[in-house]
C-alpha cells in the first residue's frame, strides 16, 4: 500500500523560506510522478510542482516558478519543495501526491495517492 508522509510545514514570516519533504513507502516509485499541491481555507486545491522519479523532467505553477524549486532524492523516495521568498499568499495546506505516469499531471485527479497534508503558514 501505498504511504505519502509530509513533513516540513511551519509558521514563517514573508521573505523566508521552507522545504518541504515528501517520503514514499509500499513500492517501486521509479516511474512515478510525485507532486504539490495546496489548497487555502475556502478555496480550491492547486497544482505547486511536479517531477517524475525517473528522468527528473518537472513541472511548475506559474504562480511559484521563480521562488519554488521541486527535486527528488531517488535512493529515499523522498520529494522535496525548497520554498523561498515566502508570501502571505501561499499559505495553505501542502499536500503531497504520487501516481503511475510518464508526465508530471498538474490535475488532481491525474493522481491516485495522497499524503495527509502540511500547514504552511506564511505572516506579513
Amino acid at each position: 500500500q501505498v504511504q505519502l508522509v509530509e513533513s516540513g510545514g511551519g509558521l514563517v514570516q514573508a521573505g523566508d523560506s521552507l522545504r518541504l519533504s515528501c517520503a514514499a513507502s509500499g513500492r517501486t516509485f521509479v516511474n512515478y510522478v510525485m507532486g504539490w499541491f495546496r489548497q487555502a481555507p475556502g478555496k480550491e486545491r492547486e497544482f505547486v510542482a511536479a517531477i517524475r522519479l525517473s528522468g527528473g523532467s518537472t513541472a511548475r505553477s506559474n504562480s511559484v516558478k521563480d521562488r519554488f524549486t521541486i527535486s527528488r532524492d531517488n535512493a529515499k523516495n523522498t520529494v522535496y519543495l525548497q520554498m523561498n521568498s515566502l508570501k502571505p499568499e501561499d499559505t495553505a495546506v501542502y499536500y503531497c501526491a504520487a501516481d503511475y505516469r510518464s508526465i508530471p499531471g498538474m490535475r488532481s485527479y491525474e493522481y491516485a495517492y495522497w499524503g495527509q497534508g502540511t500547514q504552511v503558514t506564511v505572516s506579513s
